[in-house]
This record gives structure tokens, sequence and C-alpha cells, in this order.
């Protein structure tokens, strides 16, 4: 799915670190689901948790309508659903809102297709429904990370809005969350964390640059980073 800070390009190699202890029946658990990038190459137990009631409702609807199959959306009906939400169908406006939109930034613009150039709302559909079989048995959830109920020493894997950053849904706090974060380690969880930086406690156990669109026309690099607690 196309989103925001996406770890799709990244999982390849993440995922061997995450998952190097793992055992049978062992939860692995987002509570920062995003568009399911790095969930949907894990199997067994699994748990995806988001704040954002739309994005769940769209992961919800591909696991439930195989093959997924969209209307077409013009760039007016775009409009529509940004302002009017309420009366469409959440998963119709988690949809819109992440896919249809240039960058995968919530409804950031509708992202228009050129004659001879690359057509965005097909390619989201392909994306979409390449994904969907991935996603079946995945336990997704909506709610604040902070008020999870995660099962005794699951693998938990953080992708939270970056420190800095913005074009999120909700306001997020990452002081707060590392906090959270600690605790969840101290209690017997299995703690890994994306970000650029990390409090003095926690270590980089992987990084690598990385290209990252701005705009249309502006590109920034990055270095992408995986810390674990070190206490």
């Amino acid at each position: 799915m196309k989103y925001m800070g996406s770890k799709n390009r990244i999982a390849k190699e993440i995922l061997p670190i995450i998952l190097k202890d793992r055992k049978p029946n062992r939860w692995y658990v987002e509570p920062f689901v995003g568009g399911a990038n790095m969930i949907d190459k894990v199997d067994g137990l699994r748990i995806g948790n988001d704040v954002n009631k739309y994005l769940i409702a769209l992961l919800k609807h591909l696991q439930e309508n195989i093959p997924f199959n969209p209307p077409h959306i013009s760039e007016d009906e775009y409009k529509k659903i940004q302002h009017h939400k309420s009366i469409y169908p959440d998963w119709l406006v988690g949809y819109v809102g992440f896919n249809l939109t240039f960058g995968a930034k919530w409804f950031g613009g509708y992202g228009r297709s050129k004659a001879g150039d690359r057509n965005y709302e097909n390619e989201a559909q392909q994306n979409l429904k390449a994904q969907q079989n991935n996603l079946i048995g995945i336990d997704f959830r909506c709610g604040s990370y902070f008020d999870m109920d995660i099962p005794p020493n699951s693998i938990i894997y953080c992708d939270p809005p970056y420190a800095g950053t913005c074009g999120y849904h909700n306001k997020f706090y990452s002081s707060q969350f590392w906090e959270w974060a600690r605790r969840r380690a101290k209690e017997g969880h299995s703690v890994f964390v994306s970000e650029y930086v990390a409090p003095k406690d926690f270590k980089c156990v992987w990084s690598k640059e990385l290209l990252s669109t701005v705009s249309r026309k502006e590109y920034k690099t990055n270095v992408e980073k995986l810390f674990v607690p070190d206490f």
C-alpha cells in the first residue's frame, strides 16, 4: 500500500534482524501498522494496530473483499470525500486519503495522471490487490498504541511518526513514545524501533541511507535506522 514513510523498501533487510529469535506461536505486533508493508511479509500470529480509523477500515476491507474493486475516483470526487468524510464508508476515505494522493500524504493533493505518465489510480489498485492475500489472518485493531493490549513476550516493531516530520493524521509526542517503549522492554517484550534518532539508552543495530520524496520536484536523503533498548 502507498503510505508515507513506508518500510517496504527495507523490509527484507530489517525483518531478519527483528525475527531472528522468534519462536513458534510468538506474537509479532506493530502498534503503528501504517500501510502494512512490513507485517504483510511476516507469518504466524500478528497484530497490526493504528490510530487512524480510516486506515484500519481499509485494511479490514481488503481482507474481506478479494479481489479489491474500488470505484473510479475523479479529482472532484476526491475533494468531496476529503471535505465530507462522514457521508462515505470509512474504508473508501482511507483508500482515497492515502492511495490517491501524491506522496501518500494524508489527503495531500490528488495524484493526477497525465497522458504518457504513470497512472496513480491504477498503480494504487494494483498494489493493493497484490497485497491482499498477505493480509489474511492479521488481527487489525484501531486505537492508540498507548492503550494496546499486547500478548506477553511479544516481538514489537514500532514505526512511529518520526520526530520533526509532518503530514501525519494525529499529533504525536515522541518523548512519551520512548518512555512507553522502555516500559514494554522491561516487561519482557523484544522492542525494535525505526527512527532517524533515538535516546541514548537505545542503540542502533542497522542503518541505511535512502532517498525520499519531498514534493513532485524535490527529494532528500535520510539515514534510516533500527534501534533496540540498550539497558
